[in-house]
């Protein structure tokens, strides 16, 4: 396949599915993009850097705890209870305390992927969508009486 037929498939816009919005803008599909990819970041980030850290450092803490004998240990199944909430709560702590650093990489990039501000299309920007949307706005307005 040549270079030329990948651009074109590319940069055909999709065919009409349920649940699509009515226009297609290549600006918002670059921008879905980039969403995804800052994502991806964001999961791949907070779990190496945050969530498996402070779980594995919980649960060595809570270890040693337990062996001091501050904590005790279960009869019925040792230590390992308290060990599994420690790395459950230290996981969830360690990806909830990135969200900041995730929400300043999508501000930094001008995406803004949470609440009613973002918009999915380039309305504003795109001559063709602004075109399309008008002639969509005329089609769909109240028909006259006469």
């Amino acid at each position: 396949m040549s270079s030329e037929t990948v651009q074109q498939e590319s940069q055909t816009p999709p065919i009409k599915q349920p649940g699509w919005p009515m226009l297609f803008c290549p600006i918002s599909q670059i921008q879905d993009k980039e969403i995804a990819r800052i994502r991806r970041e964001c999961r791949q980030e907070s779990f190496w850097y945050r969530a498996l850290p402070l779980s594995l450092g919980s649960m060595l803490v809570t270890q040693g705890l337990i062996s001091k004998g501050i904590f005790s240990a279960s009869p019925r199944f040792g230590p390992y209870p308290k060990m599994a909430i420690a790395g459950i709560l230290g996981f969830a702590i360690g990806k909830m305390s990135y969200m900041g650093e995730c929400q300043k990489k999508f501000q930094k990039s001008g995406i803004l992927p949470f609440g009613p501000q973002r918009q999915r299309h380039c309305h504003h920007v795109c001559k063709e969508c602004k075109a399309k949307l008008g002639s969509n706005e005329k089609e769909g307005s109240i028909p006259s009486a006469s």
